[in-house]
This record gives C-alpha cells, sequence and structure tokens, in this order.
C-alpha cells in the first residue's frame, strides 16, 4: 500500500480562509478506484516558520512514498506546479504568529535552490487534462510555502519520498457571492479534481 501524506497550511496576514487546509482534507477523504491502493494522511500546518520546523521533521519521520505541500498563493490565475524551492527569505512579511525572519536567506551557507525531482511535465499535463489552468513555476516565492518546500526537499533521500509543492490560486470555500467587477474565484470542487489528477501522476511515477 503507499503511503501519501497530503499537506496544507492554515491561515495567515491577509488570507483569513487559508484552501490548502480544506483542500488536503477533503483529497484524504477520496474513494476513487484511482486511489484505492493509497493510504491518505493529511496535515494542516500553522503557518509560521516555527510549526515549519518543528513539525515536519516529525511528519518526515513517519513513513511516506509521496508528500504533497500545498499552497495558496492568491494572485495567482494558474494552479502552480513548483519546481524548485529557493535559498530565499521575506524580511518584510510576517507569519501567523507575527515573526519576521531577520536575514534574506534561509540557508547561510546553501545551495542558491533545490530541484524537485518529480516528473513536472505530468503534473502539468494531468491537472490541465481536467480543465483546470496549470503551469510550471521555477519561484515558489520567499514565504513559508517556499520554507516549507526547501526544507521538505533537504529530507529526501534517493529521490524519496518524493516531495512536491503546488501553489493554489484564489478559491471560493464558501457560498457568498461575489463583489462586483471581481474575477470569479476557483470552486473548491473544480481544484479538488485537478489536485486529485496531481497526485494520481505522482503515484504512477512513484511506481516506477
Amino acid at each position: 500500500m503507499m503511503r501519501v501524506l497530503l499537506v496544507g497550511f492554515g491561515p495567515f496576514p491577509g488570507a483569513p480562509l487559508n484552501p490548502s487546509a480544506s483542500l488536503v482534507k477533503t483529497l484524504a477523504r477520496r474513494r476513487r478506484p484511482a486511489l484505492a491502493e493509497a493510504t491518505l494522511t493529511a496535515h494542516v500546518l500553522k503557518t509560521s516558520y516555527d510549526a515549519v520546523d518543528r513539525d515536519l521533521p516529525a511528519l518526515f519521520a513517519q513513513p511516506a512514498d509521496i508528500v504533497l505541500i500545498f499552497g495558496l498563493a492568491a494572485r495567482r490565475r494558474h494552479l502552480c506546479i513548483e519546481t524548485r524551492a529557493r535559498n530565499a527569505l521575506s524580511v518584510l512579511f510576517p507569519d501567523v504568529s507575527g515573526f519576521r525572519p531577520q536575514r534574506g536567506v534561509i540557508a547561510l551557507a546553501g545551495p542558491s535552490a533545490r530541484r524537485g525531482t518529480a516528473p513536472f511535465a505530468a503534473l502539468l499535463g494531468a491537472a490541465r487534462a481536467r480543465g483546470f489552468p496549470a503551469r510550471m513555476s521555477r519561484d515558489a516565492g520567499r514565504y513559508l510555502c517556499n520554507y516549507a518546500y526547501w526544507h521538505a526537499l533537504e529530507r529526501t533521500g534517493d529521490g524519496r519520498p518524493l516531495v512536491q509543492f503546488v501553489h493554489l490560486p484564489g478559491v471560493r470555500i464558501d457560498q457568498q457571492k461575489r463583489r462586483r467587477g471581481r474575477r470569479r474565484p476557483f470552486s473548491l470542487q473544480a481544484l479538488t479534481v485537478a489536485a486529485e489528477a496531481v497526485l494520481v501522476a505522482l503515484m504512477a511515477a512513484c511506481r516506477r
């Protein structure tokens, strides 16, 4: 049985509702033939540097074949398959606890970036095949998403577990009407279908 860890984030300043948390919980409950060979576990990280430093080692101590992390990039209009984590931190934006890094890099003596090993083109094609706008990205930002992706890739040995980070566009979680003139956000249902396709593509790669 393949073991899959799905990771999302809680709210943070400017995003009182983070769809990545709802998404991983929804995905973990999915009962589809394509997921029948997998045990899905969801974990929601508090959007703080301390939580990533504390929780990621504990999560990676558990046996897993795939670690699929989702985060919110509300200004983007695509689901973004992140191909690398940069050795970069924002000193401007505080986490949910109010903490701001004092330096602009994650590791002083580290490489400029860490590249993932997932089959990015296959993941991109899987999301697009479900009719969801998607693209590859080489820039996971400088906030907690990039920070978590960096440390997750740092913990992979010989490409295992297979780690991937996906940025989500703004998603409609509740049924409130959008304000006049605002771009219609994607629904969580549509996003779940695309995310499931990405997961199935990861599972296929993991079997090889």
